[in-house]
């Protein structure tokens, strides 16, 4: 991974460089991998904000989890591309938050999605609601 990772206000993104064992058999990225990706992104956003997933999960008992993606795979990217991973936090509240995710070679879109995530109990895995001090910095954008 290259670390130019960027926040413009409520986006998020991160570089990243694609190699053989991001590729199928086809010699373009394996669809899933682009999932890895934007977790990738996701995570990196928490992290620039702060929020250590270890700590929450040990110290309050909270983790995150996708429930739902949906995903529009425009253009492939293949090995050695360079591609821009974006997350822009598009709706938050309750126990859920919502991103639009895109991934880009250039000016080119390659995938074009959208990932909800929900704050879990860690015991129970049950949705708990997002603690409002998690994302002062964030709120403080607002």
């Amino acid at each position: 991974m290259i670390n130019n990772d960027k926040s413009q206000g409520h986006r998020f993104e991160i570089k990243t460089r694609i190699y053989w064992e991001d590729t199928d058999a086809g010699g373009v990225v394996y669809y899933a991998n682009y999932l890895k990706f934007m977790e990738r992104c996701r995570t990196d956003w928490l992290r620039a904000l702060g929020v250590d997933q270890h700590r929450l999960r040990a110290e309050r008992q909270l983790q995150f989890a996708v429930v739902n993606v949906v995903v529009d795979f425009l253009r492939p990217a293949v090995l050695n591309d360079e591609v821009l991973v974006t997350a822009e936090l598009v709706r938050f509240g309750g126990a859920a938050f919502t991103f639009k995710q895109t991934i880009l070679r250039g000016d080119v879109q390659l995938i074009d999605a959208s990932t909800r995530v929900a704050c879990l109990d860690s015991g129970t895995l049950k949705p708990r609601p997002i603690p409002k001090d998690l994302f002062v910095e964030w709120r403080n954008g607002q």
